[in-house]
């Protein structure tokens, strides 16, 4: 075990010593449920806290690898799980008002491949309404453990707070236009969106089935490596699921990345951006440099900001479909942010729709263009640090003025589907969490856990924790 408390242990570091039987499950799970006790009416990073379940998994748990059946290095760890994620016999509500009272009778295939590994759920987390980017008044909105009043990243916060404040040992999210990769970043872990496809989204409520990913958040690269080889594969409940087997995600962990081709857009990773930001994803970049990757000079698709605007066209159509059930029927019952939001969905004509995909289409096209030839694309993981906001603003109507500008760094890798992983990569001069991001080919997932963990091995950002917690 390393020198961190118990509670910002990496899962890598406790498999290893529950698998010898010098830690136990049930220990851990119990100081994690104290901690939450204890902490989290500050930080309101759980919606459902599922204490019982959580100490009998446990038990089970430590039965288990007492008597010889070690499953593997997430069995007896504590995780948890974003509130869209179907739980038999627990409530979920995904941020939403009309779903406060939904009990499912079973499980998400991921919340079913965590429990097949042995992990024990503490619980469920907050985020906002939809999955979108406001908040149900009637739901609490996650703080940045970093500084109190600031952004905590958009749908996924939860999962984002709960894992920097060492509430879980990982989490899951959910990414349709950087719901993974923007609380990651905002609250200084590591998030990895995987391939559109790589993992089922049965029993995961929608915002916009052809955006949506789910993926793992956590304190390191290995940690990511390991629940997505958990979580990742077919499932022939979802037919959009890929059928490609899934590779050992800690294969390229210790190979370096010598020889890595790096794409770098250096105007793209600056541009519009505060210059301490710009500069730390810079020296990330050298910092891969110094490692033995190749910097190749590469050039975003030209017209990226016209590409854009049809990610809200996409995303409020899908989001009116996946809400059919209950809107318009139960308009009321929404919150001001996402009932605007289906509302702009009603008026999208099918020729809409039509024009949206095509440039989601062209995006795409000239993305994997720009991918040819090199290996990943380095480029911030938001727009900004952790900013100021209020609950008015995050409870209210869509803000006036949304720029689609403000997605350029995680957008075009929903539009494509290709996997991107997030990384803390230094701190801004206000001392909040900033991160790069590296983005592959499809179904390079192993090795961007590779290039994260070399990046790791190299500096000292993601052994950083939050002050006071």
């Amino acid at each position: 075990m390393d020198q961190n408390p118990l509670h910002y242990q990496t899962i890598a570091s406790l498999s290893a010593l529950i698998s010898t039987k010098e830690l136990s499950p049930v220990d851990i799970t119990r100081a994690l449920l104290d901690r939450i006790t204890t902490l989290d009416p500050r930080l309101k990073s759980y919606a459902t806290l599922t204490a019982d379940l959580a100490m009998e998994q446990a038990r089970n748990a430590e039965n288990e690898i007492q008597a010889g059946r070690y499953r593997g290095p997430l069995h007896g760890i504590p995780v948890a799980v974003k509130d869209l994620c179907r739980t038999r016999g627990v409530r979920t509500m995904g941020g939403c008002g009309v779903l406060s009272d939904h009990v499912p009778e079973w499980d998400a295939t991921v919340v079913q491949r965590l429990r097949d590994a042995g992990a024990v759920l503490l619980g469920k987390l907050n985020l906002t309404e939809g999955a979108m980017a406001g908040y149900h008044p009637d739901f609490a909105v996650p703080e940045n453990p970093w500084k109190p009043a600031h952004w905590s990243g958009v749908s996924s916060s939860g999962s984002g707070a709960a894992t920097a404040a060492g509430l879980a040992y990982a989490t899951l999210g959910t990414d349709t236009g950087g719901s993974i990769r923007h609380p990651a970043a905002a609250c200084g872990v590591v998030g990895l969106k995987p391939t559109w496809g790589r993992v089922s989204r049965y029993g995961v409520l929608a915002l916009a089935e052809s955006l949506d990913h789910v993926g793992p958040m956590a304190r390191c690269s290995v940690d990511t490596g390991i629940v997505l080889q958990a979580i990742a594969g077919r499932d022939a409940n979802d037919p959009t699921s890929l059928p490609e087997l899934v590779p050992d995600m800690l294969a390229h962990v210790n190979r370096g990345v010598k020889g890595l081709r790096i794409g770098w857009d250096e105007h793209f990773a600056r541009a519009d951006m505060a210059p301490d930001f710009a500069e730390a994803v810079a020296q990330a970049v050298k910092v891969m440099e110094g490692l033995g990757a190749i910097i190749v000079p590469v050039t975003v698709p030209q017209r990226l900001r016209a590409y854009l605007p049809a990610w809200q066209t996409l995303c409020t159509a899908e989001a009116l479909a996946a809400h059919r059930a209950w809107y318009p029927a139960r308009a009321s019952e929404y919150g001001p942010f996402f009932r605007q939001w289906l509302e702009h969905g009603q008026v999208i004509s099918g020729a809409d729709y039509a024009h949206a995909n095509t440039l989601r289409a062209a995006c795409t096209g000239e993305l994997r263009a720009m991918m040819r030839g090199i290996d990943v694309f380095a480029c911030p993981a938001t727009p900004r640090a952790a900013f100021p906001i209020t609950h008015e603003v995050l409870y209210g109507p869509i803000p006036a003025g949304r720029d689609p500008w403000l997605m350029r760094y995680t957008v075009p890798f929903n539009f494509s589907g290709l996997p991107s992983i997030s990384l803390p990569c230094g701190l801004s001069t206000d001392g909040l969490p900033l991160s790069v991001q590296f983005a592959g080919n499809a179904l390079s997932e192993d090795m961007l856990v590779g290039v994260g963990h070399a990046y790791e091995q190299a500096t000292r950002w993601h052994t950083l924790h939050p002050p006071g917690w």
